[in-house]
């Protein structure tokens, strides 16, 4: 892994900060390094919880124009498009609930790693779009079209309009609109309060969730009772009812 993608791990939370400066901008190393930070983390017994943001003023600016590899080769476009593909499911299909902290500008590429993310919080200085329109280019509609309402998501694809922090707030996009001083506390506080939960049950919540997103409610519903049938079996779930009898804070071990 490079030193443009890092991740630290503290009290069960992993960070995961994205610091290509100056913008963020997603070249392929980069791809790769969040890829494998949210692979890692998914199978890392000391991590319960991941939070992603960006170094500096910007989350990600999106693709790296700048620094984009040579397509001419055979094959060589479609190896680009699986890899670019593959860091957003990387986040969605990670086994740990995943915060982004959004503590600047979140554009094209960056929307779609936000939009990946299980919660969202911001800083008021961040901000959606999908700008590509204005350079020729066509932005990533499908995730924005997962967390962004029906003309919303089509004045930002068409105009390159980008919303502002307290307007994703204000419609009920993110969870907060916070001073930058107050977003990395607020999320942390957000993730440990995660992280101190039955690692077993934000397991299946997030496995319910992603898996039941496009099933009928009649399927959805059913997948949600077998999970909850699997956890009630195990020492956590005993555990969790021997607390509340006891009225103390629950010791749970992932078993």
């Amino acid at each position: 892994m490079s030193e443009l993608v890092r991740m630290s791990i503290v009290d069960g939370v992993a960070t995961v900060t994205i610091d290509n400066p100056p913008v963020n901008a997603q070249s392929m190393e980069v791809i790769a390094d969040i890829t494998d930070c949210f692979d890692q983390a998914s199978d890392l017994e000391d991590v319960r919880v991941v939070v992603l943001t960006g170094a500096g003023k910007m989350f990600s600016a999106g693709a790296d124009l700048k620094n984009r590899p040579d397509l001419s080769a055979p094959g060589a476009t479609w190896a680009r498009n699986r890899k670019v593909r593959e860091v957003s499911y990387c986040i969605m299909e990670c086994r740990k609930p995943v915060i982004a902290a959004v503590n600047g500008p979140a554009l094209g590429a960056g929307l779609g790693l936000v939009a990946s993310c299980d919660i969202i919080v911001c800083s008021n200085t961040a901000s959606f779009g999908l700008p590509e329109v204005d350079v020729g280019l066509m932005g990533g509609g499908k995730h924005t079209m997962r967390i962004i309402p029906h003309s919303l998501a089509r004045r930002m694809m068409l105009t390159g309009y980008r919303v502002p922090a307290d307007e994703l707030y204000r419609r009920g996009i993110v969870e907060a609109s916070l001073p930058p001083e107050e977003l990395m506390p607020f999320v942390m506080e957000m993730a440990q309060n995660i992280a101190d939960k039955s690692p077993l049950a934000t397991l299946l919540a997030k496995d319910s969730m992603n898996t039941i997103e496009n099933m009928t409610l009649r399927d959805g519903y059913r997948y949600e009772q077998n999970n909850t049938f699997k956890l009630s079996k195990t020492e956590d779930a005993k555990e969790a009812v021997r607390a509340f009898v006891e009225k103390r804070k629950p010791v749970f071990k992932g078993k």
